[in-house]
């Protein structure tokens, strides 16, 4: 039976990850931070999809509770990790304390560097397994440091894609845009002025993402209006992009 490792598995992309690879078989170990979630999941997807499903509580800004999924992630079982646990804030860098930002980057980086280390190894030894780390379009952009961290996991999950070329292991990062999720009502910003054209559906964003993967794709970018918009990020003028960012990041952190 092949199993999978997801971060943030309850809700919006991970738990369309979840789903997906539930119904291709995989048994799941999920990580999230409120264990009557995941007890509510983990019956739903194995009553749904007949496969078995492990719970890890977590809050992956504490470090005892990070080491205690990387000892799961390290133990050799594991056929796929999708590290997907994130958040953003509202307001500006210097607007909040810098704790919370901390803490925030502890999610979207250093956990996605532990777990990526522990499974990585324990995949290459085995000589196969699959590392999706999701990060964002917004990597291309200046919108502050949730942007500045996507940036990282995507350059990171590059470098490691090129580290464990021919070991059997493949890394993909899913560079989704905006997503139909709690993320932006959890983090108190107001996206309505931004058209439907504008929005994806998580269920297509992790659909896609582990197509790519299977595929030995090792960025996988959904939807081809944000296809256009991250080569364009890619190759404009850097004043450019940061002028296009502040309109789009001082719209963001209006309040509704």
């Amino acid at each position: 039976m092949t199993r999978a490792l997801i971060t943030g598995g309850t809700s919006g992309i991970g738990l369309a990850f979840a789903k997906a690879l539930a119904s291709d078989g995989y048994d799941l170990v999920l990580v999230a931070r409120t264990p009557t979630t995941l007890a509510e999941i983990k019956s739903e997807l194995e009553r749904e999809y007949g496969i078995t499903a492990e719970t890890l509580a977590a809050d992956l800004s504490k470090r005892p509770d990070l080491d205690a999924v990387a000892e799961r992630a390290s133990r050799g079982d594991l056929d796929a990790i999708v590290n997907n646990a994130g958040y953003g804030l509202r307001g500006t860098f210097l607007d909040n304390d810098l704790a919370a930002w901390e803490a925030q980057d502890d999610v979207l980086t250093r956990a996605v560097m532990v777990l990526s280390h522990a499974a990585g190894r324990a995949m290459r030894d085995r000589g196969s397994g699959m590392i999706i780390n999701v990060s964002s379009v917004a990597g291309y952009t200046t919108m502050g440091v949730y942007a500045a961290a996507k940036s990282w996991t995507t350059v990171f999950s590059e470098a490691l894609a090129t580290e464990l070329a021919g070991t059997g292991v493949h890394v993909t990062a899913v560079l989704p845009g905006f997503v139909h999720s709690e993320f932006h009502r959890r983090a108190g910003l107001n996206m309505s002025w931004l058209p439907a054209a504008g929005w994806l559906t998580a269920e297509h964003v992790a659909g896609r993402g582990l197509s790519d993967a299977r595929a030995g794709k090792t960025l996988s970018i959904p939807g081809a209006v944000y296809q256009v918009a991250a080569r364009v990020a890619r190759i404009a003028p850097r004043p450019l992009i940061r002028g296009i960012s502040g309109g789009f990041a001082s719209r963001r952190i209006k309040s509704n």
